[in-house]
């Protein structure tokens, strides 16, 4: 099962949740830890477990095993919203973090919920942390802040657990809640695998041996299928080279080397939890997530690559994420959007509107089944907003 956290900023305090749940702190990039904010997609696994007394907890010291976990950290950023819109296409449930010191809700909290409403998240767990910072009376008024910003949304009747991850306090209830609210969805093993790119680099120490060198790997989360170690595998769109002052994309056919999943090496792997695809690919193909945002799969059977869109798109009322109340206004032809898709994000030039259907050719190809969903932002005092969504047609 994957799991989300996703917060305004570091202040929220989703990175240190993230390390509660699992023990590992999931901001490695060395940009991420100078300015204190997620850049990129963070994995870490977990295992909860069940004392004799009834209590959960992430201790296996003669505890019951209840399920493996797999949480994928999100940047909560303003500016990185096409990261955490990535994010959000690999997960079975979320936790929507609020921070009790802070006004609720911020801009992009109320971004973050309109993002999984779109994409089609239902399980929400929401943690107001940063409780040991308030008071009684404060905490319990930005609890019921909390409860009118949530009014009439999916997660209206989501539970609200009150915790300090700074502290370990109020752990045990999250997984509580956890384990009653995001159960592990049934998966279909008999359709064509896919599986999305979130991540990819390079394993290999500088000045290694030609002899020793290992292939590229490619980190995600498998949405359905089943793929084996052995198989050769099709990434697209693949590796994006300019040619004639034009990006072309060349799919790539590589061998599933290892896999590893929740700390094991499995000679198979099925849906859920995120992973990672150790490949026979040259490891200058996969360098500072070169394939972000690609779709992998048995060759020949990965969906087909668009470099042209005709969406039909259904605007919202109001701009998401913005600190004013703006309206959203009408796509205009000749406008720059940015559109996301799976774990794929990229930008469009709007070649021809007519009422909501729009013909908008990208910047980076994408790979996609016609039946997706893609979110639409539109840049906005520097900043890309959400303003709808689409399907192909």
């Amino acid at each position: 099962m994957n799991v989300s956290s996703k917060a305004k900023d570091v202040d929220h305090g989703k990175t240190t949740l993230t390390k509660a749940l699992s023990g590992k702190w999931t901001d490695t990039h060395s940009e991420e830890l100078k300015r204190g904010i997620t850049i990129r997609l963070g994995y870490a696994d977990a295992s909860f477990y069940k004392t004799k007394e009834g209590k959960y907890t992430t201790d296996a010291n003669g505890n019951t095993l209840l399920r493996k976990v797999s949480f994928i950290d999100a940047p909560g950023h303003e500016s990185l919203m096409a990261t955490m819109l990535s994010g959000a296409a690999i997960i079975d449930g979320a936790l929507l973090l609020v921070a009790a010191n802070e006004k609720c809700p911020q801009p992009q909290t109320r971004e973050h919920l309109m993002a999984l409403e779109i994409i089609g998240v239902k399980h929400i767990i929401i943690v107001q942390n940063k409780i040991d910072l308030v008071s009684s009376e404060e905490a319990m008024q930005n609890y019921k802040d909390i409860k009118n910003f949530v009014k009439g949304t999916i997660a209206e009747n989501a539970p609200i657990v009150p915790i300090s991850a700074q502290h370990n306090v109020n752990i045990d209830s999250l997984i509580e809640a956890i384990e009653a609210t995001i159960k592990t969805p049934k998966r279909d093993d008999t359709k064509e695998a896919l599986f999305f790119v979130a991540r990819s680099f390079d394993i290999n120490k500088p000045g290694s041996e030609i002899e020793i060198l290992n292939g590229g790997v490619l980190g995600g989360s498998l949405k359905q299928g089943i793929l084996k170690k052995g198989e050769e595998i099709e990434i697209r769109p693949g590796f994006r080279r300019e040619k004639e002052n034009k990006v072309i994309c060349e799919p790539l056919i590589t061998k599933i080397v290892s896999i590893m999943s929740g700390g094991e090496l499995l000679d198979e792997l099925r849906p859920g939890g995120s992973a990672a695809l150790l490949t026979s690919l040259d490891p200058s193909y996969v360098k500072s997530d070169t394939l972000i945002g690609n779709v992998s799969g048995k060759k020949g059977k990965v969906p087909e690559i668009y470099d042209k869109l005709r969406l039909e798109i259904k605007l919202l009322e109001r701009v998401v994420g913005s600190k004013e109340d703006l309206k959203v206004d009408p796509i205009r032809k000749g406008e720059i959007l940015m559109l996301n898709v799976n774990s794929a994000a990229t930008v469009g030039f709007v070649e021809e509107i007519k009422k909501n259907v729009a013909e908008i050719r990208l910047k980076l190809a994408v790979c996609a089944n016609k039946t997706d969903r893609f979110t639409v932002s539109r840049n906005l005092g520097s900043r890309w907003r959400l303003i709808g969504f689409g399907k192909m047609i």
